[in-house]
């Protein structure tokens, strides 16, 4: 965990078993266990895809007044945050992110941004800004500071996304401010609005960011000066701004009442840290807790916690029969992420129908698209990081259901739970989950959303939807780009699957420093192995199907 000093004052605050009340809601939030800190919100709302969250981050930006803290997994300098309609708002002004933050910078010498990102891996180099160091920092005004991140330990990624400004304002989720992400609502199949500084327009793309203000920003400031000072960047502390004008225009209202922060960190010796699961705690407490639904959209699928999780409550003999659908990606976008992650995702989610059907569960998993002019199907790539159970319990962030995010990542989640069905936070949950659903089924009007809106059979409603292929919605295939092509299936691996979720660098490397040239030399074979292989594991003995895949869980390398 973090540490500087203050830092022991973020003690989660208690949960709702210390207020005595009687529900019939299963408590899943638990203090120490599946989140760090638990604070109330003067206001919080949901952002459905970037043009929203775009749109809202610049409106916070023009008014910032001493502070604006932005950490990420990439960042781009040119993106372009108001498109189409939403340009008259600037009136001719700037609109791109960096030239945006230098000119506030110039017009109020009291403002201070400090931008903090993932010092990649060079597998993404070609993918990324280059020179984003001297870009940011030499050529804007000097109270703009950025830095690179690299304190992450071996192999793992910083992934959360954060952005604070002026401590009483807050944005965290799956959404980065970098290119190839721009999209509103309708994700038609092509639009020139999601082409950014004449580059060629990307595809549909789909991701969720929540925005907060209230005493729950204070503890994600603190996040922020921990990791700031952990990269090297020395002490900050942002001390909140007292300001009347904080507004925001969200897709819908976030649940009311406290929001629980759970956070994902890798162990690390240099900086010395502890790892952190906490996040892996909480969707496989949800997932226990669940008694009639569970609804997942995500980037990917290949945790093997979770996957465990849902087959042990889908094989409890003494509990109600569950429903649970899957919103993903096609497929992952780049071929290293279709070898890395896909092989594992697809044999997973293809032993869990397995089980689905000899328990009487539902069980699907779908994709969303757009039909183009030719009558094709141009996917909309899911990027959001969603769960929902039984209207009752909502978590939003920035961690994929892989391995690396559950335990090796950084990653930041923020989750509500309701006191008892049917409450406002409850309808607030309801709201989301069907706003969600509704978009990438396409659906629309009070009797097609009524189904939805009951929970009752859910998955029914949307096969019958999937299999017509007249709207958004669509079957999951369930294959690799080996099923793909014959030619490649020889070499589909086995247990190839770089998707670790504990830290490459542990104390057998730290002890081989000291063990001379040859105690190097051997623990370096034995750590390529384990980073290449992964630790050795028992596929359980339901299914012949399952590779050896490691402990837990995105972010990093194998992610957008």
């Amino acid at each position: 965990m973090f540490r500087r000093p203050g830092a022991d004052r973020l003690i989660p605050l208690p949960g709702r078993e210390s207020q005595g009340q009687v529900t019939s809601v299963t408590n899943i939030l638990s203090a120490g266990r599946n989140y760090w800190a638990r604070s109330e919100t003067h206001d919080a709302g949901v952002l459905v895809d970037a043009r929203d969250y775009y749109r809202e981050l610049y409106r916070a930006i023009r008014k910032a007044r001493r502070s604006i803290v932005i950490m990420g997994w990439q960042f781009d300098s040119d993106v372009t945050l108001l498109r189409g309609d939403d340009l008259a708002e600037a009136e001719g002004g700037e609109v791109r992110l960096l030239p945006l933050l230098d000119q506030m910078c110039r017009d109020n010498p009291e403002l201070h941004v400090y931008i903090l990102a993932w010092d990649f891996s060079m597998l993404l180099a070609m993918e990324r800004e280059w020179m984003q160091h001297l870009l940011f920092n030499w050529t804007t005004n000097e109270r703009l500071r950025f830095r690179f991140d690299s304190s992450s330990p071996l192999y793992a990624a910083h992934h959360q996304k954060l952005v604070v400004v002026d401590g009483v304002q807050a944005f965290t989720g799956g959404m980065d401010v970098c290119d190839c992400r721009w999209d509103d609502r309708d994700h038609p199949a092509r639009s020139k609005l999601r082409c950014d500084s004449g580059r060629d327009p990307h595809g549909p793309y789909h991701d969720v960011q929540t925005v907060l203000t209230g005493p729950a920003v204070k503890p994600l400031s603190e996040l922020f000066e921990a990791r700031w000072a952990h990269s090297g960047g020395g002490e900050i502390h942002l001390e909140p701004v007292a300001r009347d004008d904080v507004t925001f225009e969200a897709t819908m209202p976030a649940p009311p009442g406290p929001v629980a922060i759970s956070r994902t960190f890798g162990k690390t010796i240099l900086p010395p840290q502890e790892e952190v699961q906490e996040i892996r705690a909480l969707y496989v407490d949800a997932i226990a807790a669940a008694e009639r639904f569970i609804y997942i959209e995500n980037q990917y699928f290949s945790s093997r916690a979770i996957y465990d999780a849902l087959v042990k409550r889908m094989r409890t003999a003494d509990r109600g029969r569950l429903q649970v659908m899957l919103v993903l990606p096609r497929q992952p976008e780049a071929l290293r992420e279709q070898i890395a992650m896909g092989v594992a995702q697809v044999r997973l989610l293809r032993a869990l129908r397995e089980v689905a059907s000899e328990t009487g569960h539902g069980f699907a998993v779908y994709g969303s698209a757009a039909k183009a002019d030719d009558g094709s199907d141009v996917f909309t790539y899911i990027h959001s990081k969603v769960m929902v159970v039984d209207d009752t319990f909502l978590t939003v962030g920035s961690a994929n259901t892989t391995n690396r995010s559950l335990g090796l990542d950084s990653e930041l989640n923020l989750s509500w739970e309701a006191q008892a069905p049917g409450d406002a936070v409850s309808k607030a949950i309801r709201r989301i989950r069907v706003s969600l659903m509704a978009e990438h089924a396409g659906l629309a009007g009070v009797s097609a959303l009524r189904p939805l809106v009951e929970g009752k059979h859910v998955v029914e409603t949307l096969d019958r939807v999937a299999q017509e292929g007249l709207l958004r919605l669509r079957p999951h295939p369930l294959e690799t780009v080996f099923d793909q092509n014959p030619l490649f299936k020889p070499l589909e691996p086995e247990d190839f699957l770089i998707d670790p979720e504990e830290s490459v660098l542990d104390e057998s490397l730290f002890e081989a420093l000291h063990k001379g040239d040859d105690g190097l030399f051997a623990s370096g074979v034995r750590l390529l192995s384990r980073w290449l292989v992964g630790p050795s594991c028992d596929a359980p003995p339901h299914s012949a199907i399952l590779p050896c895949v490691p402990g837990q869980e995105e972010g990093g390398a194998a992610e957008p």
